[in-house]
């Protein structure tokens, strides 16, 4: 039977601590639900394996990237096409994009900061590494990093796997140009051109996980959690650099995400071009989008406008009377 100094020598209120704090519960920072990792997958499009080495909050949130969106698909019109065509769009990172602006040389100096502060958080995550293993040799901690990793592999073989490349995308038509007006709501109009074929492969998005995906990311749950349970076996100094990495890259990924003005998938770029131009009416937007495309369908099939209202515009650009200034390079109206 142990001697009660003994037992005493194994209770918490002996336990090492900075300052007498003590942070035996540091591994919970891991469980908040926290987006910012499901956000980068949907602005890429994809996973990285570099991801592996950026530990933040909401790593189990990871496949939620597809519902970054909130459930929205706006629908889209085809304002190149005589037929008017609509349909609804599934980039769930596009509203993201559409609510930054610049010019092209100003979305390259925020891209590159956007890469410089993800590659902070990577060096951030080998520097944590060596000082557990060189330093304070807490061979716990470094045990709940690399559950943290595991569960970072497995969420990035799932989304690989997900962006299936060979899906429906529909017919091929030779990459010819296309000029799509998208509907948001409140009151947000974005306006998107490109080649066919590239904006098939962009907004083909994550498809829905299969069985065994499904059961790869419920276990892929698992070492966050148990890290957040065997986190307490960590010392105090392992649990503080624990804690101050899950922040401080929780802290950079945010602030790299809110620095990407685009998306990047499968070799493509969906970016901003120009400033976003105010419209005061509604019927003013359709008017300068008729004048420029000359094709209407698209307004009747996305019940902009009457068929009345149609007849009336194309008399007035006729007689010359609506606005000249034919705006070509909008990409984002609003009423």
């Amino acid at each position: 039977m142990l001697a009660e100094e003994d037992v005493h020598s194994f209770t918490h209120e002996d336990r090492p601590t900075i300052g007498g704090i003590r942070l035996g519960a540091a591994g919970l920072v891991a469980l908040a639900n926290r987006k910012t990792i499901a956000r980068r997958t949907a602005l890429i499009g994809s996973a990285s394996f570099l991801d592996v080495l950026l530990l933040s909050p909401g790593i189990h949130c990871q496949q939620e990237a597809a519902e970054i969106n909130g459930g929205e698909y706006p629908l889209t019109g085809a304002m190149h096409s005589a037929a008017g065509w609509i349909f609804r769009i599934e980039i769930p990172a596009t509203f993201r994009v559409e609510g930054s602006f610049g010019l092209f040389g100003e979305l390259l100096r925020i891209e590159f900061w956007a890469s410089i502060l993800f590659l902070i958080g990577i060096t951030a995550s080998i520097v944590a590494i060596v000082l557990l293993v060189a330093v304070f040799r807490d061979w716990w901690a470094l045990g709940v990093l690399g559950m943290l990793m595991l569960a970072r592999v497995l969420n990035a073989c799932v989304i690989k796997l997900r962006h299936d490349k060979y899906g429906f995308k529909g017919k091929k038509e030779g990459n010819s140009p296309c000029d799509f007006l998208i509907i948001l709501s409140q009151d947000r109009w974005v306006r998107m051109r490109g080649g066919v074929d590239d904006i098939k492969e962009v907004a083909a998005g994550l498809r829905e996980p299969g069985t065994l995906e499904s059961f790869a990311v419920t276990f892929a749950k698992m070492p966050v959690y148990c890290s957040a349970a065997l986190a307490g076996n960590t010392t105090t100094a392992g649990s503080l650099l624990l804690a101050c990495l899950l922040l401080f890259s929780a802290g950079i990924l945010g602030l790299s995400n809110a620095a990407m003005h685009s998306l990047h998938m499968l070799g493509r770029i969906v970016s901003v071009e120009g400033k976003p131009v105010r419209y005061e009416h509604r019927l003013s937007m359709v008017r300068d989008m008729i004048q420029e495309t000359k094709h209407t369908e698209w307004t009747l099939r996305m019940s902009m406008i009457t068929e009345s209202e149609v007849v009336e515009l194309k008399r007035a650009i006729e007689r010359g009377r609506c606005n000249d200034d034919t705006r070509v390079h909008v990409t984002y109206c609003s009423f």
